[in-house]
């Protein structure tokens, strides 16, 4: 919305004093910039939505068309997103699955351990991570990240994650942001 001397004011129907809530759509989101733009459903300029506010939500991606809810605020270098509410997922976030969800033992007594991401590929639903100063590959599947709040994982990210024994090896049950560790 714009006020009466022709200025952007984010409109909504909660707001404070420095940010106000806002939905909209993703109009693209590139993880190796580190950011991307969300339009919101109200107008005006596009939102800038960093990394950092979506990794804070617990995501290291999200795709183009996802909606969003976040809180924005007016900044000298334009509308930004200072936190990510929630986060709706597009037919596109959902893979073709090759393989059905696993079995999952209890995990609820396992320490969550660090990892780095080998490789994702979400349209197989699955992709493989490596415990920090450990060899082995760690089966990780999307209904996993899905579970945890996740679309996909980028090669080289940094995770947190619970390992625990599958039927065909080493798999993770539960994936967070390596800021969990």
């Amino acid at each position: 919305m714009f006020n009466a001397v022709g200025e952007f004011v984010l409109g909504c129907a909660e707001s404070s004093a420095n940010s106000a809530k806002v939905t909209g759509q993703v109009k693209w989101f590139d993880t190796t910039k580190g950011f991307g733009f969300v339009l919101s459903d109200e107008g005006g300029p596009d939102i800038l939505l960093h990394a950092n506010v979506l990794r804070n939500f617990g995501r290291g991606s999200i795709t183009e068309g996802a909606r969003v809810m976040l809180r924005a605020q007016t900044t000298d270098r334009g509308v930004q997103a200072v936190e990510v509410i929630a986060i709706e997922a597009t037919e596109e976030e959902l893979p073709v699955r090759t393989r059905p969800a696993p079995e999952l033992p209890d995990a609820t007594d396992v320490p969550l351990v660090a990892a780095r991401v080998k490789w994702f590929d979400r349209e197989k639903g699955f992709g493989f991570a490596n415990v920090f100063k450990k060899s082995e590959d760690v089966f990780v599947h999307v209904e996993v990240l899905r579970r945890s709040g996740f679309t996909e994982l980028q090669p080289g990210e940094a995770i947190a994650m619970k390992v625990v024994e599958g039927p065909r090896g080493k798999m993770a049950a539960e994936v967070r942001t390596w800021d969990a560790i």
